[in-house]
């Protein structure tokens, strides 16, 4: 039997390959920046960051000040930060505290770095951003992105370190040349000025623009979902050579007999036809399962998909089980949702078709309440500190 009710194990070593993958991509002197935001996408930030960075990542992108303050208090030592998102004041001196990049588009956040790194005596490397076309962060001007440049390098306590854009539609291959469209926005705004300055970092690729176009890695490549295994194109995480990191499981803990007309579940959302096996399963949406997957998932219970069916609560799930009258010795048998088992597979990607959502969210929606376990194809993950990585080099 678990000895936990759900689990999220993790391999480090794949997140490893992933990144060494990834980086094949790239022409020799491209930087890999492996994003780790939002707790590694479900997987854990300190243990990604400890695994990208033994695989010769030089840089990890956060979102938030505080991601940046953790992984400096986990020990990821000389390793730059990129805090992608945007930055309250007190955000932004948490930024400058963890030694992390930050990303501006505007003459008023270039000077209020300047404030900020004046209270710390220190400076603040900031990296310009370009609205291409995502609609976000970042100004769709590039005379006002020049001008926030060029502040840059005026204030005396600011580093102009980067210009960045983001793309929208890179993991979509039919995209009717808007991932072209601002990959030459990008190219006519940035090249010039690292013509001017080599010093400047340029960096628009995400993973699916790093493994399409070798034109958009300029300097840096920030590879998020590819490092997890995950598809960034949402189909087929193998097809990619990318090794799928994480493996969600629970186990069986009841198994019950159904007669015809009996339910499982809040509603009735199913009501047996025949006389049947149930098995029930201590994972629910509290712990990230989306109810969505009401009888609209399976799981791997000893090598076969067995159909979830009833409505996922917040707790619980219930699915059929074949082997009549041997069914009540599965009890404790261990239940995959996301993984392998016996040569079959649950892909995130699966999932996320049968949501109509994406990967990333699969992963990212997994909550606290699961712990995560780390190993190295399959051996226990010691867990070393990234610094002591960086060290042996």
């Amino acid at each position: 039997m678990s000895e936990v009710r759900a689990c999220a194990s993790v391999n480090v070593a794949a997140i490893e390959r992933n990144c060494v993958r990834l980086h094949s991509e790239c022409a020799r002197g491209v930087a890999l920046c492996a994003v780790v935001k939002a707790d590694g996408y479900g997987h854990g930030a300190n243990a990604t960051a400890d695994a990208a960075l033994a695989a010769g990542a030089g840089w990890l992108a956060v979102v938030s000040a505080q991601e940046a303050l953790e992984l400096r208090a986990h020990g990821v030592g000389d390793a730059r930060l990129l805090v992608m998102g945007a930055l309250t004041d007190a955000e932004l001196r948490d930024a400058l505290a963890a030694d992390a990049d930050v990303v501006v588009w505007s003459e008023r956040q270039v000077r209020a770095v300047a404030a900020a790194a004046d209270q710390r005596s220190a400076g603040g490397r900031v990296h310009v951003k370009l609205d291409t076309g995502m609609g976000r962060l970042g100004t769709r001007d590039p005379h006002e992105a020049t001008r926030a440049l060029e502040a840059a390098r005026a204030l005396p306590n600011v580093e102009a370190a980067g210009l960045m854009t983001h793309f929208a539609t890179a993991d979509e291959l039919d995209d009717d040349g808007f991932f072209e469209q601002q990959l030459e926005a990008f190219e006519r705004w940035a090249l010039p000025h690292k013509e001017a300055d080599e010093r400047l970092v340029l960096h628009a690729a995400n993973s699916a623009a790093t493994i399409r176009e070798r034109r958009a890695h300029f300097d840096m490549v920030r590879c998020g979902v590819g490092i997890y295994g995950l598809d960034p194109f949402g189909e087929d995480a193998a097809a990619r050579e990318l090794e799928p990191a994480l493996e969600l499981s629970s186990y069986v803990a009841e198994v019950k007999a159904l007669a015809p007309g009996e339910s499982a579940g809040y509603g009735r959302r199913f009501i047996a036809e025949r006389e049947s096996w149930l098995g029930v399963l201590p994972i629910g949406y509290g712990d990230g399962v989306r109810r969505g997957l009401t009888n609209n998932a399976d799981v791997l219970i000893a090598g076969e998909r067995r159909a979830l069916v009833g409505t996922v609560s917040m707790d619980n799930i219930t699915v059929l089980l074949s082997g009549g009258a041997q069914a009540p010795a599965l009890v404790g048998e261990r239940a995959v949702l996301i993984g392998e088992q016996d040569g079959e597979r649950i892909a995130a990607e699966e999932l996320a078709r049968r949501l109509d959502t994406i990967n990333y969210e699969i992963t990212c929606g997994l909550t606290a309440r699961v712990p995560r376990t780390y190993h190295r194809d399959g051996v226990e993950d010691e867990r070393r500190p990234a610094a002591e990585v960086l060290e042996r080099g």
